[in-house]
Parts: C-alpha cells; structure tokens; sequence
C-alpha cells in the first residue's frame, strides 16, 4: 500500500503468489511485515504458532520476563505506540511482553498478512524461475521473489540428551513449549533439569509454591540481582520524555543496551575502589549493568575476570545458608560475564528453603528418567512433574529444521556444516534472494534494536532492488570469505570464546554441536551498522546483482 498521493509501487512478481515471504510471526516478523506494507510489497508471514510473538508466544514458564530494561525492549518505528503504550514494570513479564505484541498486531492490522499454524516444511530455490518455492508441513506450496527469515536464534529446544526421556508418565514440559493453562506446582514433587537462565528464572517461581523442587544441575552459572520494581504512572511519563535521549545511548553503546561500559581497567583502581564499585552494581545497578559496566579487561584478562568472578562467589556464599550447597552454585569453569548472564530474584535464597534441593549430576550423574523418577548413580528421585530447561539449538538450529536449498538444491545445513558462513549475518552465498533477520553472524545484544535495524537494512534493500528491476540478488563467496573471517577477529582475546556456551555454537544434548565456532557477531553494533550502512550507500555493489 503507497501513501497517500504516492505512486503505486510496481509489483516486482506478479506472477509469484507473493514478492515477499517471511518466515516466523515474532518481532522479526511482524516489523518485516508493516514495513514490507509501508514499502508496498505484496508479503505474508508465515507462523507455526497460533499467535505472534515468537519467543514470547511460546516462552509461558513461570518467571520468564525482559532481563533488559522495558523501555529499551520497543520497537522505535511508532511514535504513537510509544506515545500510547505504558510499561508497568522495569523488566516486564511475559504476559505483558505478550500484550505488548498482540497490541501492534491490533493497531496495524498485521494479523491479516499473517497466516498461523502453518510450519515451514522446506523452502527451495527455483533457478529456473528465479524464485523461491516454500512448502508447509501440510503439503501446501507457496512461491515469491524474495525469502525474508524471521526464525529466530534461540528456538529449536532441545530435550537431554539422556535415556527414558520419553517414558516419564507424570505432567512434563519444556520451558519454551509451556501450555497454555495454568500449571500447578502445589503438594507437586517438581524435578527440573536445567539451570541456564531459562532454569534460574524459573526456579526462584516454582520454589515458592511446590510441594518439594528437585534441581538437577549440570553446570551452575553465574548470575546476578535483577532489580526489578514497578513503573508508576508518573515515573513512565519521565521515561517517555526520556526516549530520544534513552534511544540515543542504546544506539552508541557497545551492544545496543543502555548500559556503558567503564572505561578504566581493574588494575587502574585499588581494591577498595573496586569493590565499592561492584558493591553499588550487585546491590543497585539494575538489570545487566554489572556485567555491561564493568571494567573494561574483566572480559579479556583472566586475573581481572578471576578476581570479579571471586568477589561475586562470595555473594553466593552470603546469600545460600548451606556452605555445600553454595559451592555447588558457583561455577567452576568459567568467568563471570563469559556466558550472558541470567538475572535473578532471589535465587539463591529458594536453596534455604526446605522444599528446596539441589543435586549436581556431576557428582552423581543421571543414568536414566524412568516412568515415575529420575535414576541418579545414587537413587531415583520420585516425580508428579519434570521441566526441561535445558536450552535451545542456538543460532542454527531453526535453519537446520527446515529443508532450505539454494542453486543447484545444496542444502543450507550441508552449506554451513562445521560452522556458518554469511555475509554480514544476512545473506548467504548460493542462495539468492534469501535475507535472515538476526541470523549467524549479526550483531544481537539488545534485540528489538538489533533487529530494528536488520529489518530496515533488509526492506530497504528489497524496494532498491525492485526500484532498480534488480530480481536476483546474491552474496559473493568473497565477499562471505571476508565477513567470516572479520567476524573470527573481532571475537579474538574474549574469554567467552573459551567457554562452552549457545553462544559458542555448543549444545552437549546433540551430536555435531561439540565443537567450539564464532556463531555471532562480537564486534560493535555501531561498527556493525557502519559496515552495512556503506554497503546500501554504494548501491549494493558487494553482492551480484542481476
């Protein structure tokens, strides 16, 4: 649809069921879609849930909520949504992330474009007709000029990799498949295996109500007070005027967080200094600002990081009355800040509750979920209820779940075996005319400014191209080649590049994600913007254009 008064742009497939579909109805999807609208594509969106939202439509589990600011977890497109929508707290909760979505699908229109319960079976190149043919698991075949991915990097959950999974008989779930109705945990014997940041939210909810929790816990993380609090009327009218200053910071920060990075070293301070520093972060600081505004050598030098990481160990002892139980809480393996940190609301203090247990698999490991129990090396634990918290198939995962093939049908998975290659994390070579929205080697952070971007690039390109009655649009393998390697050198010297981690493209309950890769873009979201600010200034004369 043009503007009024605007001409109609030309539609660039009128042979083809649409010139552009998206895949996946998250934030990703439902802003390619109102700006797909605004630029007069013909689009749709396809969803496999019965709603939008994405990660928040599927992620229903007790404690999930924002671990960034609210107001900087927003699109920016709208000033009358931000004009109309209040916050009501400082990390909103799911349920109103959920609201927050469904009211832009409301205001415009989006729902209409979108076709839900409708999963993505395959997608396949057609060079013949120079178009993309996308298939549903139902069979139905759909056709478009361009392919726009809004799959998101954490949404392929992944169940242990352990013996019985499938035999338990009690009420089980995986934290990103929750149902829809209420779940009870009361005079429950609740087992979760998991204590990611997914676990550790969830935890801290469950403890308060059920009959007895069980935590199986394999690797225990580091993890940090949220400091949430509610947004009164007036305080949101002060954070409303805020917004251009509040938008501003995120878009000069490392990371597209509000949160800047301190520009002293630790060994410029002296340990007083430091520790009162670190004493106003854990206690005040809200959200990720101890780990964002921390000296800038704690993510490169291993004496920085161990010195941090053994003043936040002691917060653990303080707060976990069992000393045996607050060691096995302290991560053993890796730095503070090498794994993107969960936040918490009292944690920690759900281990001083009797209905509370902590079990490290490490010790005794599971050998087995059978009908009724977990099996340990030392017991089997009796359950009504098992969670799996037990994290995704990071980054590539949703790729690898559907059959994408470009010329000459090499598949997208065999394309990226070992490790994923792209071109500024939103094309890849021998696959024209397919854009991914937060794909493997984008600059992430802060999502919604992340993807904000993205999508803009994304769309902005698409009107070019059929401005310009470019229909085929590919990167160049050299042009791969170069991005890979900037994206390997920009990680060098980080230790989160020596940890096991989704963000390191590790997953121990799958074969093949043994292996440590760059799986993400580590560099500045400001650098990141530049480079392909630049590439759009230049015509896209990086890619071969046809």
């Amino acid at each position: 649809m043009g503007f009024m008064g605007d001409p109609i742009p030309r539609d660039s497939a009128p042979d083809l069921d649409y010139e552009v579909l998206v895949i996946g109805a998250g934030l990703s999807g439902i802003f390619a879609l109102y700006r797909l609208r605004e630029l007069g594509f013909r689009a749709r969106v396809l969803e496999a849930g019965s709603g939008a939202g994405g990660t928040w439509y599927w992620n229903r589990y007790p404690g999930a909520r924002f671990d960034s600011e609210s107001y900087s977890y927003q699109f920016t497109f709208s000033q009358e949504v931000l004009n109309e929508w209040d916050w009501t707290e400082h990390f909103a909760g799911q349920p109103e992330i959920l609201a927050y979505i469904n009211f832009l699908c409301d205001k415009f229109d989006l729902r209409s474009d979108i076709q839900f319960d409708t999963k993505v079976a395959s997608a396949h190149f057609d060079q013949s007709n120079n178009c993309w043919r996308v298939t549903d698991d139902a069979g139905k075949q759909y056709s478009c000029r361009w392919l726009l991915t809004a799959i998101g990097f954490l949404s392929a959950p992944t169940l242990p990799n352990i013996p019985g999974v499938q035999d338990f008989k009690g009420e089980s779930h995986h934290t990103s498949r929750w149902p829809k109705q209420p779940v009870t945990f009361e005079g429950k014997r609740v087992g979760i295996i998991g204590t990611g940041a997914t676990g550790i939210q969830s935890i801290q909810e469950i403890a308060k109500t059920a009959g007895h929790l069980t935590v199986f816990q394999r690797t225990p993380n580091w993890a940090v007070p949220l400091h949430n609090g509610p947004i009164s009327k007036e305080e949101m009218a002060v954070i409303r005027d805020d917004y251009p200053a509040l938008f501003e910071r995120c878009r000069k920060s490392y990371m597209n967080f509000l949160h800047m990075p301190e520009t002293r070293a630790l060994s410029e301070v002296s340990q007083e200094e430091r520790e009162a520093f670190w004493e106003d972060q854990y206690e005040n600081g809200r959200g990720f600002r101890l780990w964002l505004s921390n000296y800038r050598d704690v993510a490169f030098d291993r004496e920085a990081n161990k010195i941090c990481s053994d003043w936040i160990a002691d917060k653990i002892r303080q707060r976990v009355k069992d000393p045996e139980t607050a060691e096995r809480l302290i991560p053993r393996n890796h730095g503070f800040g090498t794994k993107r940190v969960p936040m918490e609301t009292n944690y920690f203090e759900a281990y001083n509750q009797p209905n509370v247990r902590l079990v490290d698999v490490t010790e005794t490991p599971i050998e087995c979920i059978t009908e009724t129990a977990i099996r340990t090396s030392k017991e089997d634990v009796g359950l009504d209820m098992l969670i799996y918290a037990t994290g995704f198939d990071a980054v590539t995962g949703a790729f690898d779940a559907m059959d994408i093939r470009g010329i000459n049908g090499v598949r997208l998975k065999d394309r990226w075996e070992g490790s994923p290659r792209t071109y500024v994390g939103m094309t890849v070579d021998g696959f024209p005319n397919m854009f991914m929205s937060m794909g493997p080697h984008q600059s992430y952070g802060n999502i919604p400014r992340s993807i904000e971007y993205a999508v803009n690039w994304i769309t902005d390109a698409l009107a070019y191209f059929r401005d310009k009655d470019i229909t085929n649009v590919e990167a160049k393998p050299e042009g791969v080649d170069m991005w890979t390697e900037h994206v390997i050198d920009a990680a060098k010297g980080r230790l989160a590049n020596e940890v096991d981690s989704w963000m390191t493209g590790i997953n121990k309950n799958l074969p093949g994600k043994q292996k440590r890769i760059i799986n993400r873009y580590t560099g500045s979201a400001p650098g990141f913007r530049k480079f392909c600010d630049e590439i759009a200034a230049n015509g896209y004369k990086t890619f071969k254009l046809n």
